[in-house]
């Protein structure tokens, strides 16, 4: 709203200037026409201008500058030439100009992104946290509560991005008349509290939105393209698509399967047989992270703790999986412990 109250009263000084000066000869009104649709065009300019990334301004600017300079040099040396007539060399002159100018323009614009504007940023802002990373977080991530324990655990500090659209899809689930959704949606609000409260951790709500994009997760891309940040997600879909798109993504349950402890072929573990596997004679138990542990002839063993010993391993997309065999039963199941006692 501030912005847009700034252009308005741009465009009336614009169109008042017009009016004063009339640069455009005495005709009062082909002089606030011409001055409403100058402003206009530098506002639709400046809507562009807004839209781009900080290497790609960078980019045009050195490309433009630099088409300039070769543009003056070649000019001079036509100065020089008697051969050509005045009139055409005048018009040689300003032809290479604008064209210099504007090769310069376009292919600084398109190379800007191979330029590490992180150098550059820090010759406009004092504050060094402003040269770190921005990151983004969606709903997935919010709902799935483990950012605010890594935030507490100082791992993630800076400014943590929360679009106003990520927002607002959080609040309509915490809206909603499903009960489960209703429930994941108000999680979601409780874990953002918690994570504005963590110390060394700055949630900055952005109001910038794109209308010509439905989907929030390639709203989510856009705005990480635009702000050079990373999308901090356990959202494998959008995993997949914001690298194909070129934009970093932090994913939690990349993290999470990083740090469970490694198991090599041929350890011994302890584990409680929970139920029985897909496989004929097979048990499954479960780690405390939650990794799942088959056991062959084990299905006879369900209740019970036993020790097994480690034979492969089999890393998947959803998480990493254990396959063993018995070593030793450690101690009978419950019902065989109560048959014990009334006897």
């Amino acid at each position: 709203m501030d912005i847009w109250f700034i252009r308005v009263i741009f465009c009336c000084l614009l169109v008042y200037a017009s009016f004063a000066l009339r640069p455009f000869g005495s005709n009062l009104s082909a002089n606030l026409i011409a001055g409403g649709v100058l402003a206009l065009a530098i506002i639709l300019f400046e809507i562009r201008i807004r839209r781009l990334s900080l290497r790609t301004l960078i980019g045009a600017l050195i490309g433009s500058i630099t088409g300039i300079i070769g543009a003056t040099l070649i000019s001079l040396v036509l100065s020089r030439m008697t051969a050509i007539p005045a009139s055409a060399g005048t018009f040689l002159q300003v032809l290479i100009i604008m064209l210099m100018a504007y090769v310069g323009l376009i292919v600084g614009a398109d190379k800007g992104n191979l330029l590490n504007a992180k150098v550059f940023e820090g010759l406009f802002s004092a504050d060094r946290s402003s040269l770190v990373c921005p990151k983004i977080i969606d709903t997935s991530v919010i709902i799935d509560g483990r950012v605010a324990d890594i935030c507490e655990t100082g791992f993630l500090d800076g400014v943590l991005v929360l679009p106003q659209f990520v927002l607002h899809e959080l609040q309509m689930i915490a809206d909603s008349s499903d009960s489960i959704k209703r429930n994941r949606g108000r999680r979601g609000l409780d874990i953002l509290q918690r994570i504005q409260k963590t110390v060394g951790v700055n949630v900055q709500i952005v109001e910038k939105d794109f209308p010509e994009v439905k989907e929030v997760d390639l709203k989510l891309i856009e705005l990480a393209r635009e702000m050079e940040g990373k999308i901090i997600t356990n959202d494998f879909n959008l995993n997949k698509v914001a690298q194909l798109r070129g934009v970093s993504v932090l994913n939690i349950n990349e993290l999470a399967n990083a740090l469970k402890p490694v198991v090599l072929p041929g350890e011994i573990m302890k584990v409680f047989i929970l139920k029985e596997g897909k496989e004929e004679n097979q048990g499954v138990a479960y780690l405390d992270d939650g990794t799942m542990v088959v056991v062959d002839e084990a299905r006879s063993l369900i209740n019970r703790n036993v020790e097994i010993v480690v034979t492969s391993l089999l890393q998947t997309t959803a998480g990493k999986m254990i396959f063993g065999k018995i070593g030793r039963v450690l101690g009978p199941t419950a019902a065989e412990q109560k048959n014990g006692k009334s006897r």
